[in-house]
């Protein structure tokens, strides 16, 4: 069957005008690139690394291989549901099409939920980081949240230009990040020559054996979250059954081979010494300034232009999955609308800063009632926020990867593969069952001990509305995925 070629007469067309977005604006270049800025690996490795080497010793990088391998899996199931059905809906659009319009609705919830969670620890840690650059170099002190109104206003401002003008410049946002890290690590590594080992890969170097590998698994997952960026650009995108699916598996490829040589250049330049490595804010920082002072100048400025690529290319891709939602009435219809000037889901970036920024003030004045206005930084949200929204990504991850079999078998049954339709999804949903098991296992600190509740009551929640919204619309199940990106 040709990748350009229609879904099948069982699956449902388009209403009649429906809001579009600005077709074929995006080639593979850029939907890989804007993948890999939402990835933002410096902005993941610089405030990620750390914890991992605390749960799992100066062998994280193996951590992160597993990590990586799980991602790799979930990225079979995008790309497999892209070449059958690409849509701006993802996964949402994915499990609907597969379970029924409850499912739909659950899932747009739980998404969304999940992301604008995930994506407020990133307007927080974006003023939090620049308000430490300022003050290490100028000794300035002017609070994070100022920096962080200022960076998210003008990310917004870009988004509403149009997605070729944001996603470009998440790009080139990207590129430089990842010279500067790649410079810093083999700088890094020709200084510690003579000190480097193979203790960072051996399994016997991972603290408390299994039980520290699954504790930094879930933070070694987050290292990769927005792989599925390119999914959600599916109607922007030229070709998107081809490019979608090569975008995910080019960037989960290259974000995984970067991420294990800084790892590994992080532990040797700390003399695979894991007590001091993980007491380091930032350890990454750490290793700039002691193989060359003039790199720490050109690390803090990576860390700031990848946590503003992360805001643009988070909320581009990660709006329009609430856009989509919204278009095909399993949101408020208010948020499916495009401004005519630019095809821009302007409703739905609105939606999603301003939620997000409704948490962090939310977070905020709870900390100031409860007398600890102390722990009141980015660093402290980033952490809350980001383990909170991963865990209900992971949800969604674990439904798509169900549906997955269940899809193929109902629309494109001559299309069946027993390994990349069965098999492959099912060691997916046992990958995402680890993480999702060390993040609710008890006991757990504050707040992260009711986090699992609040995860469930979100489910709870979300399967309730989706019946009521359901019983009031027989015919939303109908109009799911009923908007094919290339048609």
């Amino acid at each position: 069957m040709a990748e350009s070629a229609s879904v099948p007469f069982t699956e449902t067309k388009a209403p009649e005008a429906p809001e579009r977005l600005h077709r074929g604006a995006l080639g593979l270049v850029d939907i890989a690139a804007s993948t890999m800025a939402n990835i933002g690996p410096a902005y993941s490795f610089f405030f990620g690394f750390g914890l991992i080497v605390i749960t799992a010793g100066i062998a994280a990088p193996l951590t992160i291989i597993a990590a990586g391998i799980a991602v790799a899996l979930l990225g079979n199931t995008l790309a497999q549901f892209s070449r059958a059905h690409p849509s701006t809906g993802g996964f949402i659009t994915f499990v609907g099409k597969t379970f029924g319009g409850t499912s739909a609705v659950t899932t747009a919830l739980l998404c969304g939920a999940g992301y604008i969670i995930a994506i407020s620890s990133v307007l927080a840690v974006s003023g939090w980081f620049l308000e430490f650059t300022l003050n290490y170099y100028f000794g300035w002190n002017v609070p994070w949240v100022i920096w962080s109104v200022l960076l998210t206003g003008g990310a917004v401002a870009m988004m509403l230009r149009g997605v070729g003008v944001s996603t470009r410049l998440a790009g080139f946002f990207f590129g430089f990040e990842m010279l500067v890290l790649l410079v810093v690590s083999v700088v890094a590594l020709i200084k510690n020559g003579g000190h480097l080992s193979g203790a960072p890969f051996d399994p016997h170097n991972i603290t408390n054996g299994f039980r520290g590998l699954g504790a930094g698994f879930p933070l070694a997952v987050y290292l990769f979250i927005g792989w599925e960026n390119s999914a959600a650009l599916a109607e922007e995108t030229g070709n998107p059954r081809r490019n979608v699916p090569r975008a995910v598996f080019l960037s989960i490829a290259l974000m995984l081979t970067g991420y294990i040589l800084f790892a590994y250049a992080t532990v040797s330049g700390f003399r695979d010494n894991g007590t001091k490595l993980g007491a380091a804010l930032i350890p990454f920082i750490n290793v700039a300034h002691s193989s060359l002072a003039a790199l720490a100048v050109i690390a803090y400025l990576a860390g700031l232009t990848s946590t503003v690529g992360v805001l643009i290319a988070a909320v581009n891709s990660q709006a329009r999955l609430i856009f989509n939602a919204g278009r095909e009435g399993l949101l408020p219809r208010i948020i499916g609308r495009v401004s005519p000037a630019r095809q821009v889901p302007r409703n739905a970036i609105f939606t999603f800063v301003g939620i997000a920024s409704l948490i962090i003030l939310i977070w905020a004045i709870g900390h100031l009632i409860g007398g600890d206005s102390g722990s009141m930084n980015g660093l402290t949200f980033f952490d809350e926020s980001g383990t909170m929204g991963t865990l209900l990504v992971l949800v969604v991850y674990f439904l798509a990867n169900l549906a997955l079999p269940f899809y193929y078998r109902r629309y494109r049954p001559a299309e069946f593969n027993i390994v990349k339709h069965a098999i492959l999804p099912v060691l997916g949903m046992i990958a995402i069952a680890i993480p999702v098991y060390y993040l609710c296992k008890p006991p757990q600190s504050a707040p992260y001990d009711w986090f699992p509740f609040a995860g469930l009551g979100v489910i709870v929640v979300s399967v309730l509305y989706a019946l009521v919204l359901t019983r009031r619309d027989p015919g939303l199940g109908e109009r799911v995925g009923s908007i094919v990106a290339d048609e």
